[in-house]
């Protein structure tokens, strides 16, 4: 039984209390300006993600098992619920950056109180269904986490002085990875999430797929290597692109990966660290599926090979072939540098399967078979967006390592790109 006194007592809480706080520690750099702007329809503000993995707790967690439960403001139930139509209506995304009131400070007045709620909560008898329930929250605010990332860098850019998130740039010169493929015999292979641990209801059920002979590039697609698709003329020529990508591409004057900048001194990327001069090592990063699909087809006619994106599939048994120390031998939040990195050491197999990038993948996010959602308002978490999505695989540099693993499909539309979103190439040998 866990201690009424203590809630620390609780590792559940104990767990609760670390993610809570390194998202304010994520927070703390930003001033409340920073925090209240919404750069674009799809970002959110910082302050909203405060809020939001907040709600999440106070209306999924504290609401049904909390006694004598009563909201911090009713106002909230509308503000900060996302996509939830089965709790009720909610504020339009786009015009989050609209909600100034409540200011930063009752926001997070708002976090302290539903952090002492919960901590009473999970100092009482055990509950699994609970603790299930705490643990998709914690799930839930570690993706909101990578989003706040990725939000803020997405405004910050949007200001001419290219101002930091935070201090000195992490990099040194990076030294080339090997290039080079590894070879899979295809076959009958299980996928999906196996028994044990956290997973999302759209990593099950655990399937058998046919996978014929493929190979998957050694390391992920550089930076240097995308120069080379540019100087090429590869956003100028309609035979690289999907039809969708074409438009895309052709409607917004794409020319280049976001964030990179070409002066008189060559191309420099804009980071968290300000603005830095390409590294042609490192992984490419910021790409939307359009340009992944385009830049793999450039390379297919260029090398003579079959070059393409690899399915989720093939990825996930790549990945499943690893030891777990060479499959998270990558870059990951924890290190504090958010931004890929080079390898500290090399290993057999594909270099950097989880952390540094999202990868694309050519797989549409589609259910497995026999795939049931959550019951209750949570089966709104990942079923719905189950239309017009792509799959990526492998977590980022602005991932928390603990939060990624080899089942875990991430998606998003093919135009999206404000991600760390990279990519790897596939090609069939039979």
């Amino acid at each position: 039984m866990r201690s009424v006194e203590n809630p620390l007592s609780s590792p559940l809480f104990r767990r609760y209390a670390q993610v809570r706080a390194r998202t304010l520690e994520l927070a703390a750099p930003l001033s409340p300006e920073d925090a209240q702007v919404q750069s674009m329809p799809d970002a959110s503000p910082a302050k909203w993600h405060l809020a939001h993995v907040t709600w999440f707790f106070e209306t999924l967690v504290l609401e049904p098992w909390e006694a004598g439960f009563a909201p911090f403001d009713p106002s909230f139930r509308v503000l900060f619920n996302s996509y939830y139509n089965g709790i009720g209506s909610q504020h339009p995304r786009p015009q989050r950056g609209l909600i100034t009131r409540p200011d930063l400070a009752r926001v997070l007045a708002y976090r302290a109180d539903v952090d002492q709620r919960m901590g009473r909560l999970l100092a009482g008898r055990p509950d699994a269904a609970l603790d299930a329930r705490v643990e998709l929250g914690l799930q839930h605010e570690q993706q909101h986490q990578e989003l706040l990332l990725t939000d803020i860098k997405h405004l910050l850019s949007c200001n001419p002085s290219q101002p930091a998130y935070q201090g000195q740039w992490p990099l040194a010169p990076v030294v080339p990875l090997p290039a080079g493929d590894q070879h899979y015999g295809g076959g009958l292979v299980d996928m999906g999430h196996d028994a044990g641990g956290f997973c999302f209801d759209n990593e099950s059920p655990r399937h058998r797929v046919w996978l014929e002979p493929f190979a998957l590039a050694r390391r992920l697609v550089t930076h240097g290597e995308w120069l080379e698709f540019v100087d090429d003329g590869g956003y100028l020529d309609p035979r690289w692109w999907l039809s969708a990508g074409w438009e895309w591409r052709s409607r917004l004057g794409i020319a280049a990966p976001l964030y990179w900048s070409r002066g008189d001194d060559g191309v420099r990327v804009f980071t968290l660290q300000g603005e830095v001069p390409l590294d042609p090592h490192t992984p490419v990063v910021h790409v939307s599926h359009y340009e992944a699909d385009a830049y793999a087809r450039w390379r297919a006619a260029r090398d003579g090979l079959a070059w393409r994106l690899p399915t989720e599939a093939e990825w996930e048994h790549a990945a499943r072939q690893l030891p777990t120390a060479a499959a998270q031998a990558g870059n990951f939040a924890d290190s504090r540098a958010l931004h890929p990195m080079p390898l500290a050491r090399l290993h057999e197999g594909p270099l950097q399967m989880l952390g540094d990038v999202w990868e694309w993948t050519s797989s549409a996010y589609l259910p497995y078979p026999g795939f049931t959602p959550w019951a209750g308002a949570v089966g709104e978490y990942n079923g719905k967006f189950m239309s017009g999505q792509m799959v990526l695989r492998g977590g980022s540099c602005a991932t928390p390592r603990e939060h990624v693993r080899t089942s875990y499909r991430n998606f998003f539309p093919p135009d999206a790109r404000w991600q760390f979103s990279g990519l790897r190439l596939a090609r069939d040998t039979a």
